[in-house]
């Protein structure tokens, strides 16, 4: 049975571009803040938006997988080769964030104080669960941006690739 569903609904698309924002503009935020030093006067302010808006970005990657499971999506295009690597890389993106998620809760979270959201409310910390839990979930955190990063880019390019190499509908779906 085919797919009829042609495109993306309104949702989907909103979610897939602000989501391409977020990973895009906290990773550019967090690579600008590691070089802050303590005289810095974005020292607390930056982290403090870094983590809020990571929150944020929570909430909306668990709103687009449940909305994933609810809508209908259009087929993927291309060879079988294609359509198993974007499924595989459509997962592992979802991994990669949820990973990046939860390491950078347990950096924000070591010393058992919770991360403020906006000033609106409070995540609660619990606390160390290993020695050194913030240096190793922050180099965890770093790899999985970066690798996350990567992935995206890869992502854009198979897009485009799809566009104006294979003159598929791949990208206009999302448009």
């Amino acid at each position: 049975m085919e797919n009829a569903v042609s495109g993306y609904n309104k949702l989907s698309k909103v979610l897939h571009w602000l989501s391409a924002i977020l990973i895009f503009g906290l990773f550019a935020a967090g690579y600008w803040m590691v070089d802050l030093t303590y005289y810095s006067e974005w020292y607390k302010t930056a982290p403090h938006w870094h983590k809020s808006v990571g929150i944020f970005f929570i909430a909306l990657t668990v709103l687009r997988l449940l909305w994933k499971m609810v809508s209908s999506s259009p087929a993927i295009e291309g060879s079988a080769f294609e359509k198993k690597a974007a499924a595989g890389a459509h997962h592992l993106l979802y991994i990669l964030l949820f990973t990046l998620f939860l390491s950078g809760y347990l950096i924000s979270t070591a010393d058992g104080r919770g991360i403020e959201v906006f000033d609106w409310f409070e995540v609660p910390g619990l606390g160390s669960f290993i020695e050194d839990q913030a240096d190793y979930a922050g180099l965890i955190h770093e790899y999985v941006a970066y690798t996350l990063i990567g992935l995206t880019s890869l992502h854009a390019l198979a897009a485009l690739k799809h566009h104006f190499i294979n003159k598929d509908n791949t990208l206009k779906k999302m448009l």
